[in-house]
């Protein structure tokens, strides 16, 4: 599937360095959609090949990132489609 501007998805969080507090996923809303170059190959144009700017909400509070990566597994920094339910 192809990011948009407004599609929610998941972010993994890092966490932190001594494992007090593990990676979790967060709600997320895209906000802005870097494309792939021109010249790649109309085959490779799928969610792994752009970068997403994204909001992130936590219970205390939100933030925002750029260029985020995409995992199709929950991957620590990067986004993810929320599973269907």
């Amino acid at each position: 599937m192809k990011p948009t501007v407004g599609r929610i998805v998941h972010y993994t969080n890092l966490g932190d360095a001594d494992g007090k507090y593990p990676p979790e996923q967060q709600a997320a809303i895209i906000t802005k959609v870097t494309a792939p170059e021109q010249g790649d190959s109309p085959f490779l144009r799928d969610e792994q090949n752009y970068r997403v700017s994204i909001h992130v909400f936590y219970e205390t509070g939100s933030f925002f990132l750029k260029d985020v990566i995409f995992s199709q597994e929950y991957e620590r920094g990067c986004w993810t489609w929320p599973p269907r339910a």
